[in-house]
């Protein structure tokens, strides 16, 4: 019997008035054009400053108007676009750089606040999507995927070498209509129900940065701050009824404390957002008691907040963080949104003693009571600090153009040699090992290992210009390309084991260091977020 293959069904349409949902949605806005005077960067080793093809969104525009992410994004080759597949961007080299980053800054806070990082599927059967409400509630924002006949002697039809064809009742199963997600919180709560679970063992936190895909009407898409597919710092906190304001306090400072770090701290604001009038599920007394909780973590979170009235996901009210930009247009980005809903949607329990004051978030000293034991339904919490990590990134792109900070910059480093007499280039190349932190081209080949203490790549990224062209060039076209250090290397530094080292991210002029010196100033830089 012919396997079932995935067709996607990708339709940009036109649409009525949508739903609220849930995480950070793209809100409905567009970014006019703007521009920053800068000037184009070129590719490691070009000894041109051209701008790669531009996308439609990326002419020329007046240097009195105000950045740009599309115009700076395509001069510093971030990410571009393609008619291929509208509202998926393509990041490029020093795009994921930056994206990377970001996404290991997270991951290394993670541990700091308890969070697991889990991966979930990319397409769910539609049952899933009606059991969870989205498909009643979310239907236009989402891609549908069908299952058609596959042939057997089609590429990717048929089974793998070596293993049978599947049964009849297993093919049939397979067939039928899916959807790509929109968001990760039924996968998370598929994970929670996998095995029994404990008052003692709550809360339990998970994260996931695997993409989404949410069908934006194709003439609101705009370069990364309105897309199709996107990956967002998506993360579920199942935690009982008495840990829910502790937690969203937490994730309030977990916010504070990353947006400081990206130098975000003076400009956004909180928003609540309260019960929609229509499209919700769940009882108003359940509505009241989460926004109740809600309103007491954002009080003793000493900032100020706003309500947005009606504004709230369909299953749960949220608090919004939104970012200004350059010119004061503001985005949403992280979000906290307290669900009672979803939990009892799959089933989640917990076992706890003294089962209906824990439902309550009460607590006893009762013998009697705490002797009994019983399943009660955790408390969700959906949060996102970054949010759309490709928005976030357009906003610190028009933030920072080119001066980007040393731990963030797509372009750490470069090595511009003075002449191209074999022994400078020979230092020059010794150099950017030592401060990448590897051996090299040697053993690359031959699959050998370096000399031991240059066996792991600490992350950074050096760049070699080793050009036979004058050093005023490569010094122009270095600067023009936002380089946080630049290093330079002659014959004298060849000789005295040197480096002179200038730059944005190296106050106070020149400077001549040891390679050793470099490396421990610029691994301070990337430990302290400077």
């Amino acid at each position: 019997m012919a396997r079932p293959g995935p067709v996607l069904l990708y339709a940009a349409r036109a649409r009525p008035a949508r739903l609220s949902h849930p995480q950070s949605r793209l809100p409905a806005h567009s970014l006019p054009r703007r521009t920053l005077t800068t000037t184009a960067p070129t590719r490691r080793g070009d000894d041109s400053a051209a701008t790669p093809n531009p996308s439609p969104s990326s002419t020329p525009t007046s240097s009195t108007e105000l950045p740009d992410h599309r115009r700076i994004g395509a001069q510093q080759k971030l990410f571009t676009t393609s008619i291929y597949s509208p509202g998926s961007p393509l990041l490029l080299p020093h795009g994921k750089r930056i994206a990377n980053r970001l996404v290991d800054f997270l991951r290394r806070q993670y541990v700091r606040y308890g969070f697991d990082e889990v991966d979930t599927p990319t397409i769910y059967k539609k049952s899933l999507w009606e059991k969870s409400g989205h498909l009643e509630n979310y239907a236009d924002d989402m891609f549908s995927v069908t299952s058609n006949p596959r042939s057997s002697t089609s590429c990717c039809g048929g089974a793998h070498e070596g293993e049978s064809a599947p049964a009849p009742a297993e093919a049939e199963e397979d067939e039928g209509d899916y959807g790509l997600k929109p968001m990760n919180c039924p996968g998370h709560c598929l994970i929670f129900a996998s095995e029994p679970r404990s008052y003692a063992d709550l809360p339990i936190r998970y994260a996931d940065f695997s993409p989404l895909h949410r069908n934006e009407v194709s003439g609101a898409l705009t370069g990364l701050t309105r897309v199709r597919r996107f990956h967002q710092d998506d993360g579920h906190i199942f935690c009982r009824p008495s840990q829910v304001e502790r937690e969203i306090r937490r994730t309030l400072g977990f916010v504070r404390f990353v947006y400081s770090v990206l130098r975000l701290g003076v400009d956004y604001r909180l928003a609540l957002s309260t019960r929609p009038l229509d499209h919700y599920i769940g009882s108003e007394d359940e509505w009241e008691r989460a926004e109740s909780a809600l309103r007491r973590a954002l009080d003793a979170s000493g900032q100020e907040w706003s309500v947005n009235e009606g504004d709230g996901a369909f299953y749960g009210p949220k608090i919004d963080i939104i970012l200004r930009d350059p010119d004061g247009k503001e985005h949403q980005t992280a979000t906290i949104q307290l669900d009672f809903q979803l939990p009892k949607r799959f089933g989640l329990k917990y076992e706890a003693p003294a089962p209906e004051l824990e439902a309550r978030g009460e607590s006893t000293d009762d013998p009697a009571l705490l002797a009994v034991s019983g399943p009660v339904a955790p408390v969700m919490i959906h949060r996102a600090v970054l949010g759309s990590v490709e928005r976030l990134m357009a906003l610190l792109i028009e933030r920072h153009g080119a001066a980007w900070p040393f731990w963030l910059n797509p372009r750490q480093a470069v090595i511009l040699t003075v002449n191209d007499a074999p022994e400078t280039v020979a230092w020059a190349q010794t150099v950017r090992n030592l401060l990448e932190g590897h051996g090299g081209e040697e053993g690359l080949e031959s699959g050998e290992l370096p000399p031991g203490e240059m066996m792991q790549p600490n992350g950074l990224v050096v760049d070699l210009d080793s050009r036979a062209i004058t050093m005023g060039r490569k010094k122009m076209q270095a600067d023009a390309k936002g380089y946080g250090i630049i290093v330079t290397v002659g014959s004298r530094e060849a000789a005295d084991g040197t480096v002179s080292v200038s730059g944005q991210s190296i106050p106070g002029g020149r400077k001549v260091m040891t390679p050793s010196e470099l490396l421990a100033t610029m691994q301070k830089k990337v430990a302290t977020f400077q």
